[in-house]
């Protein structure tokens, strides 16, 4: 994913602290925490990880399907790989 060099500090950075939000979540549970303080913080982590997603689907369909030059072939190949990508994750 080459094409995502530009923005990998950041992206690595938001990795990091959806790794953080996920040990908060194994303390809480190994701390037995209320199951409602327990939902917030994977709820967290969901909408941490969505908004990973959405950033580098939005760097792919600049970069494999809309960039200006592609041929036809690398338009479908990025598409279908994006397609391939989010039937995965609504499962």
């Amino acid at each position: 994913m080459g094409h995502l060099k530009g923005t990998n500090a950041d992206l690595i950075a938001r990795v990091r602290r959806i790794g953080g939000q996920v040990s908060a979540v194994e303390r809480e549970l190994a701390a037995d925490a209320s199951c409602a303080k327990v939902l917030h913080l994977v709820a967290a982590v969901r909408g941490a990880v969505n908004g990973l997603m959405d950033e580098i689907i939005a760097e792919h369909l600049e970069a494999h399907v809309s960039r200006a030059g592609l041929t036809d072939e690398e338009r479908a190949e990025g598409a279908e790989e994006l397609l391939a990508v989010i039937r995965r994750y609504a499962k």
